[in-house]
């Protein structure tokens, strides 16, 4: 089963998600970094992560924009930028509405840009939504 990772700074945001996830009866697997430093570690199976070595990447990746050390941003033109990384699907999930927020994002080669909803139940319907699409509709390289 394809996993899912979120990176955000936010506990709340994670435990949040992690029960959007349960609500909305997401069986796959997910895990989270804290910035994109440590996203960037855990993808490439470096520092703390070393032990996932031969471990799947994840199907998914859920990423904030706005972290401390190093952003969103930041981590979204490192995945793209990288040859055995940028297959990974990324989808902004945070609470910029800013339209320069969402056409970086876009040119930068992310896949989708949601803004976090106001609601649980609104959450619940994303996340739902977003892991139907990205599980059960389109076709993911397998890697």
């Amino acid at each position: 089963m394809v996993s899912i990772h979120m990176c955000d700074d936010d506990p709340d945001d994670r435990l949040l998600l992690k029960e959007a996830l349960q609500e909305a009866n997401v069986q796959n697997d997910i895990d989270y970094t804290e910035d994109g430093e440590q996203l960037m570690r855990f993808l490439r199976r470096e520092g703390e992560f070393e032990n996932l070595k031969g471990q799947p990447m994840p199907g998914l990746i859920l990423l904030d924009l706005n972290m401390p050390k190093k952003d969103g941003r930041e981590a979204l033109a490192e995945i793209k930028g990288d040859e055995t990384l940028r297959h990974i699907p990324v989808v902004i999930l945070t609470t910029s509405r800013a339209d320069e927020d969402i056409l970086k994002s876009y040119e930068m080669g992310v896949n989708s840009f949601i803004s976090k909803p106001v609601t649980f139940g609104n959450l619940v319907v994303a996340v739902k939504t977003v892991t139907d699409y990205w599980f059960n509709v389109v076709e993911l390289p397998k890697r």
